[in-house]
């Protein structure tokens, strides 16, 4: 009888939070979680198919386990199971593949995790995934991962996530303020938002996701910090982006895609706006929160994307006040209209470009962190030490190290910030001691 289970995701925050809450099944039934390292009786690996390294990241991790127990249940869930349920089914030890709406089931479906002579496969089609499960990931007392939607009914020529979760849905507030209580109710300091399209929420239920922050600021008194994951930038509206402004406890951070900074190939990736409509979210949240962070992702190397049509891009980013990106070398994905098109752009060109970025993001990020050299600012410091520093993050997403001292775990403290020691990590100095 399996007793142990260890669990590896790949991709999202949102993947994260799913994890948990199939964690917190398997604990309630008495299983023991181990680390993925260590033997367990059952390895659930929960994929991401957003591009094809994570598709070869899942045979990888596979492999992994089977070496640390070749006599494990091996389970493989989420959107590369949705999407390729049988090319999984071929990865030699798979025992199970789950899609988006089974990997909620699977004490309902795996009959006590006993080995089949043929894979089982449990998937239904995307259209029958309409159901919403509240998640939540819950380790340690810092930071939490609360979904908050799933799906989306955007059709970007590039992506595969509607194929993979489906329609956009969620339920009402007051569900969600009651998965936030569980998390007050754990000492949890920091909330972040998340979702395949958070600023989709509510249109099921006639409610929307200014009324869902709304709430969560004016009730969730215990809970010092909330965040707001990747939000589209045709939906993140002004009354957003001022409430977040006027309010104590919503972070001043965004991540907002981007993906191009050409008008050209963001039509041919069917995105929902310009580059004009993304300056102005960009210039609003400067003029109402100076010292906001701002994130994005890029796509590059999209086909069709000529040197001008990158030179674009690049002079997009360098002119915008955003903090850091995210690159991603376009991915040919199957069943999307972009794996079609011509004109593809050679793989190492589409490195290449993705390196110019990356580059470019780095100075951005050293400039940000560096502009706040000398101030004072508050730090919640999380479970994380190395070296005998301890590391935590400022409200505006710096990240900031300081020597280790008990008093700070799971704590907001005034730090002095001192110089940038790379472009992702800056010295803090505590202005007060912090008593145990």
């Amino acid at each position: 009888m399996a007793s142990t289970v260890s669990f590896h995701t790949l991709g999202c925050k949102l993947n994260f939070s799913e994890t948990a809450t199939v964690a917190r099944q398997f604990s309630d039934r008495g299983f023991d979680i181990l680390d993925f390292k260590e033997q367990a009786d059952v390895y659930v690996i929960n994929t991401c198919s957003v591009t094809e390294n994570a598709d070869r990241k899942c045979r990888k991790i596979v492999k992994q386990a089977l070496k640390i127990n070749p006599d494990a249940f091996i389970i493989v869930m989420g959107c590369y199971a949705q999407l390729k349920p049988q090319e999984i089914a071929r990865i030699p030890g798979v025992d199970a593949v789950l899609g988006a709406a089974e990997k909620f089931r699977l004490f309902d479906l795996l009959n006590d995790f006993e080995k089949q002579h043929l894979t089982q496969i449990h998937r239904c089609q995307i259209e029958e995934t309409q159901t919403f499960i509240p998640s939540h990931t819950l380790e340690g007392r810092t930071r939490a991962f609360l979904k908050v939607q799933d799906g989306c009914d955007y059709k970007c020529s590039f992506c595969t996530i509607p194929l993979a979760r489906g329609i956009s849905r969620s339920v009402p507030t007051h569900e969600i303020l009651a998965e936030a209580r569980k998390l007050e109710a754990e000492g949890i300091q920091e909330i972040v938002l998340t979702g395949v399209n958070i600023g989709d929420y509510g249109k099921v239920h006639g409610e929307t996701f200014f009324d869902l922050i709304r709430l969560l600021d004016q009730e969730l008194k215990a809970i010092p910090r909330i965040r707001i994951s990747s939000i589209e930038p045709n939906l993140l509206s002004d009354e957003i982006i001022r409430f977040v402004a006027e309010s104590e406890r919503f972070m001043p951070h965004f991540h907002i895609p981007l993906q191009s900074g050409c008008n050209k190939i963001l039509r041919l990736m069917r995105r929902r706006y310009v580059r004009e409509l993304y300056r102005d979210r960009v210039e609003l949240i400067k003029s109402v929160m100076p010292d906001a962070c701002i994130g994005c992702d890029v796509i590059v190397g999209f086909p069709s994307e000529t040197e001008a049509d990158f030179e674009e891009t690049h002079a997009f980013i360098h002119e915008i006040p955003i903090t850091y990106l995210h690159v991603f070398p376009f991915s040919e994905r199957s069943n999307t209209l972009a794996d079609t098109m011509p004109d593809q752009v050679p793989q190492a060109v589409r490195y290449e470009r993705g390196e110019r970025l990356r580059q470019l993001s780095m100075k951005k990020r050293h400039f940000f962190n560096q502009s706040f050299q000398g101030q004072e600012k508050n730090v919640l410091f999380e479970n994380e030490v190395e070296n005998g520093i301890i590391f935590g993050w400022t409200d505006n997403y710096l990240r900031v190290g300081t020597p280790f001292e008990e008093g700070l775990l799971h704590r907001i403290v005034p730090v002095r910030i001192g110089e940038s020691l790379d472009d992702e990590l800056v010295k803090g100095d505590i202005m007060e001691r912090v008593e145990i």
